[in-house]
């Protein structure tokens, strides 16, 4: 890597922990984060014996370690985010979850030693990510070669140009720190560069109030404005694709992939 992309990537993930050390609060008691379907089916997923170390990777304030933390021996839960952390501290504390550790940590320079997690799970962290590839040779890396598992679930994009580059920019207008949601296609492409077997386990659709959507993000009015242009004036493919109501609020595509090392 050279030294522009290499000072391009710690940009991004100095606005990641800046951005988001302004709006912990907010994701902390957000639904959309809290709750929701593909939870339970990631903790299905990772068929857990309760004897497990499980790996929350970009965990935020902690909504998939604690959902894990009920069932498995011990949960580290990493951000770059010290303020998300620092949320996740006080939620486990309030209701007296002791098996999740918090520690601020790059998913893509994990300080954990070789096979150290028998399951690592991330939810709607990946699209922040700068060199996803990094990220996944790492889980590679800590993960246990004879039963390991990824569970990965964030917003998927649309393989169609017109409708992929709406959806770029919207997300990375309303927050500066987003870096790219991809298809399927490309995770599984990643993932098996990577060293993984890996399918798409389950699928749901994400709808985004509008005003809560800017809101938890803080995004600046002037940014507001813009987005709701966008939105209003979209051609007919993208206004089909993401949903997009009167009120501007819309509806994304997630999927679940779950991957064993090969």
């Amino acid at each position: 890597m050279n030294s522009q992309a290499a000072k391009n990537q710690r940009d991004v993930k100095r606005s990641v922990e800046e951005r988001f050390g302004q709006v912990a609060a907010n994701y902390s008691a957000s639904p959309v984060h809290a709750a929701g379907a593909e939870l339970a089916r990631m903790v299905d997923l990772a068929e857990l014996a309760g004897s497990e170390c499980i790996l929350d990777a970009g965990c935020g304030p902690g909504h998939t370690a604690f959902t894990f933390a009920p069932n498995v021996r011990q949960v580290i839960a990493v951000d770059l985010a010290a303020a998300m952390l620092e949320q996740g501290h006080r939620l486990a504390t309030e209701h007296s979850i002791a098996n999740i550790e918090f520690r601020r940590a790059d998913v893509e320079a994990l300080p954990f030693a070789d096979a150290a997690f028998d399951v690592i799970a991330t939810r709607y962290s990946a699209h922040h990510w700068p060199n996803p590839q990094a990220a996944l040779a790492e889980f590679h890396r800590v993960l246990r070669p004879d039963a390991g598992r990824l569970l990965l679930a964030d917003v998927i994009s649309f393989s169609e140009p017109v409708i992929d580059t709406h959806l770029q920019t919207v997300e990375l207008l309303r927050d500066p720190s987003h870096v790219r949601d991809h298809t399927t296609e490309q995770w599984l492409a990643m993932l098996a560069a990577a060293g993984f077997s890996a399918e798409v386990a389950y699928t749901w659709d994400l709808r985004l109030d509008f005003t809560s959507w800017v809101g938890r993000m803080a995004t600046p009015p002037a940014a507001v404005a813009i987005i709701r242009d966008i939105l209003t004036a979209a051609p007919a493919e993208v206004k089909s694709a993401l949903r997009i109501e009167p009120d501007c609020s819309f509806t994304l595509r997630c999927a679940l992939i779950s991957a064993t090392l090969r």
